[in-house]
């Protein structure tokens, strides 16, 4: 991957040299201009920070991304599969005015108005992907997840879910809705390869690397 880490930080190399995409640093490595990867701003910054080992994205890598928000992430992982794709689907106009100017700069990038929870909306624009990566902190998260992977994932690829406890039950503990999230994606034909904390970066979340069940 265009990934480096250094001094308790990592950064991916900048497709768009010379471009910030949310006032991060750029550094130089080498001959190559980095993008120091926040993980305060990037869920899954704070998965790799915090030991995920097993995410399998190659420079030529097919991903759906399920929550794109204004593209922070989206931009590195766009980085990183400077020659794949990244459809970014993301349901807020005002979020995806800033998707489609980040897309006018970086041709790898798919900007698509839509709603995770109705993929079969956008089944026509999607081709089957290496990765998908839900970020959509709501109630049915696991569901929408799920849907999207039985719709677009390879048969050898891999799905990542950056899991909100609050956002599924404000009572419950953390801990149990973990266990009960991770319950509903075994039961559905997957296997959780990793469970990441993303404490200090993000109160109450964790990330779950998962494959198909073979």
């Amino acid at each position: 991957m265009n990934i480096f880490e250094k001094d308790g930080e990592i950064a991916t190399r900048n497709l768009s040299p010379g471009i910030r995409v949310y006032d991060e640093r750029l550094i130089q490595y080498g001959d190559e201009e980095y993008r120091i990867w926040n993980p305060r701003r990037s869920k899954l910054a704070a998965a790799l920070l915090n030991g995920l080992e097993g995410l399998d994205l190659k420079n030529d890598s097919k991903v759906l991304y399920l929550g794109a928000s204004t593209g922070t992430t989206v931009s590195h992982i766009s980085d990183i599969c400077d020659e794949g794709l990244i459809y970014a689907v993301e349901f807020s106009p005002v979020s995806m005015k800033k998707l489609v100017r980040l897309s006018q700069k970086r041709n790898n990038i798919i900007p698509l108005l839509a709603d995770a929870t109705k993929p079969k909306y956008y089944l026509n624009k999607v081709e089957k992907v290496d990765l998908v990566y839900c970020d959509v902190a709501q109630e049915k998260q696991s569901e929408l997840f799920m849907d999207n992977m039985g719709l677009f994932l390879k048969e050898e690829g891999q799905g990542i879910i950056t899991i909100k406890a609050r956002s599924i039950d404000v009572i419950q503990k953390p801990k149990k809705i973990f266990k009960d999230e991770a319950k509903k994606i075994k039961e559905n034909g997957y296997s959780i390869l990793e469970k990441i904390k993303l404490e200090p970066y993000e109160k109450d979340h964790m990330a779950f690397l998962v494959e198909k069940s073979f």
